[in-house]
């Protein structure tokens, strides 16, 4: 079994969440305490896609988050760099356009998507700006983006609580639910050294989004990000 290391090697990562990709999304469910589901709800809340609009799941592993904007009536890619996930995605939902792609050296031209999400994989990418630039590269001018993504609780004595969560319970219930356990010990690290809420919001100001904001859900244990690029 592969556990990536904290220096994000890109082989590393996919070739973990190749391990994990079967049981994926039913550990999530279970290790957020059915949380999960709530926060892709918001997130198709935010990105709010319309009928024939583009839009790019980022990191959609098994294609899951993609759903509900193909709902919408959108044209959904799902991307990934798993291929494990892409194929347990492709078995699942075989009509969805899966796509393989490098967070940081994107298969798509300039300025070819209404709005880009990427939901907990932003922190998986060795180069985070890079990621953050491409989005926006990839975005119509007047585009959004939306990122939901692990972050700080805003409460300090339950920071203390999550943070006991992560490193002690997380990893015996990865254990009884999950094919590759060490995976979520990884996972759980990174979500310690990611940054926080105003620290992501200048990363992405600093590639050039605009309109930049946050909303913290379940008191800040993820911060669904916004941001627009400006238009022509």
């Amino acid at each position: 079994m592969t556990r990536a290391s904290l220096d994000k090697q890109p082989h590393e990562v996919a070739a973990m969440f190749d391990d994990v990709a079967a049981r994926y999304d039913l550990t999530n469910d279970v290790l957020s305490l059915g949380q999960a589901r709530l926060w892709r709800k918001e997130v198709q809340r935010a990105v709010a896609a319309r009928p024939a609009e583009r839009v790019l799941d980022l990191a959609a592993g098994t294609g899951t988050s993609s759903l509900p904007f193909a709902r919408t009536g959108a044209y959904v890619v799902p991307c990934d760099f798993s291929v494990g996930m892409l194929k347990e995605g492709k078995r699942r939902h075989s009509w969805l356009p899966f796509t393989a792609g490098d967070g940081t050296r994107l298969p798509f031209a300039d300025g070819v998507f209404d709005a880009v999400t990427i939901s907990f994989g932003l922190r998986n990418i060795q180069d985070t700006d890079a990621a953050l630039a491409e989005l926006y590269r990839v975005t119509k001018p007047g585009g959004r983006v939306v990122i939901c993504e692990f972050s700080e609780p805003t409460w300090a004595p339950f920071r203390t609580v999550y943070t006991e969560y992560l490193m002690r319970a997380l990893p015996p219930v990865a254990r009884a639910v999950s094919s590759n356990p060490d995976a979520y010990v990884y996972l759980a690290e990174s979500i310690r050294t990611w940054p926080n809420q105003p620290e992501l919001a200048a990363r992405m100001q600093g590639v050039g989004w605009d309109r930049v904001a946050w909303r913290n859900l379940t008191g800040g244990v993820v911060a669904l990000h916004r941001g627009t690029k400006p238009a022509e």
